[in-house]
């Protein structure tokens, strides 16, 4: 069972991020954990071996991934998986069919399909809440609710759950109260000292931060939660290689650096989208106007840097992202390097459009993650991107272009 070392817990986040999990390699004393290129291990007699039998079920490199991870969450057992959805597929196979588990309704849409289109059709049950409502969340609760799953910020919308009230109507309820914390990392926010069971990530997005590979993580505090995922792990084998695994234990180490970039350039361009279109069509949690901003004040110890600007129509929305040069037309986040995308036909196009549609997830929304370039460039960029937009009829400026119905 991967566990973090007692020591690692008690030391601040940049040295954890750089230190934690991870020993001096004992044949040369190398200090970076080496790439275990190994299918297999060779054991000194029968029933006699150093702890590695088959890589799909232990791995050094891994394990030091996941050691590192779980220190930084500030949980026990971290468990690497292949990519994102690997993690919580295999997450979801600690439930049978018949049981049934609450959802944030603004998640990724790669969870809603994940769910809705495979998961749904082995007897599992699911509904779809607004998790801003914690009310909401406990009139939900069923005899047979075993989990309660959120994301904050949520993806694209950034709308945030009160973590604590949701634990506690998932203890209430006996449920295990599932955190996906991949857009506020664990340098922004740490969802066990809320009440959380079981925090998950898409290792590709910010704990890497440099867009070269793919994975996940889920970490947990409970022994006995953490080997039933260990099991599944090894069981169903979504695991990750192991180079996939140092080059993000590679990313852990400078998290602490980059996010402080991400939230500086967040903040400073989402304050310059306020001054174009309003501050009512700019989704980022940092803001003062963001509805939810004391809450996200209250767990998060900052914002980071994915934003979401609502631009009314498909066409206004296309030429932002067709006249933008620093900001690159892609999927994902949390890379060095700026992005930009547009969630309707992109990373939500799995969501129905009348869901999309409900949610607020628009023709003309575009999400942004702002990488850790210099926020001048990054400016002058979305200023370009700006100019000469569509207008609506009758708007004599590009905010009222924007604003306009």
């Amino acid at each position: 069972m991967t566990r973090v070392f007692d020591e690692d817990l008690s030391a601040g986040f940049g040295t954890r991020a750089i230190h934690a999990g991870q020993r001096p390699e004992p044949l040369a004393g190398a200090i970076m954990t080496p790439v275990y290129l190994t299918s297999t291990y060779v054991q000194d007699a029968l029933g006699e071996h150093k702890g590695y039998e088959y890589a799909r079920g232990k791995n050094p490199t891994r394990e030091a991934f996941e050691r590192n991870v779980a220190a930084l969450e500030g949980g026990i057992h971290g468990f690497a998986f292949a990519s994102g959805m690997g993690c919580l597929d295999s997450i979801m196979k600690l439930f049978r069919a018949g049981d049934h588990i609450i959802c944030a309704e603004n998640v990724y849409g790669g969870t809603f399909r994940l769910f809705d289109r495979i998961l749904q059709h082995f007897g599992l049950a699911f509904t779809y809440v607004d998790t801003r409502d914690a009310q909401r969340v406990a009139d939900a609760v069923r005899p047979n609710t075993r989990a309660i799953l959120v994301e904050t910020p949520t993806n694209p919308l950034m709308r945030i759950t009160d973590l604590s009230a949701v634990a506690s109507i998932a203890r209430k309820a006996g449920a295990l109260f599932i955190v996906d914390n991949t857009f506020a990392s664990p340098y922004f926010q740490r969802p066990f000292a809320f009440g959380a069971d079981l925090v998950y990530h898409s290792t590709t997005k910010y704990l890497n931060g440099h867009s070269d590979m793919i994975g996940g993580i889920a970490v947990v505090t409970d022994d006995e939660l953490a080997a039933k995922l260990q099991f599944i792990q090894n069981a169903a084998g979504a695991v990750p290689g192991p180079f996939d695994a140092w080059l993000a234990l590679r990313g852990t180490k400078t998290l602490h650096l980059r996010m402080r970039q991400h939230d500086a350039n967040g903040r400073r361009i989402a304050e310059w989208l306020v001054e174009q279109v309003g501050p009512e069509r700019v989704y980022y949690a940092g803001l003062p106007t963001h509805p939810q901003h004391d809450l996200a004040k209250r767990q998060m110890t900052g914002f980071g840097g994915m934003i979401s600007v609502e631009l009314d129509t498909r066409e206004r929305a296309a030429h932002l992202l067709g006249r933008v040069k620093v900001f690159s037309l892609a999927e994902s986040l949390g890379g060095v390097e700026s992005l930009i995308s547009h969630p309707a036909s992109m990373t939500h196009a799995s969501v129905p459009p009348e869901i999309r549609a409900r949610l607020g997830i628009t023709e003309g929304l575009v999400r942004l993650s702002c990488g850790v370039e210099e926020v001048d460039d990054l400016l002058a960029d979305l200023e370009r991107g700006f100019d000469a937009m569509p207008r609506a009829k009758g708007a004599s400026s590009t905010r009222e272009a924007v604003a306009a119905d």
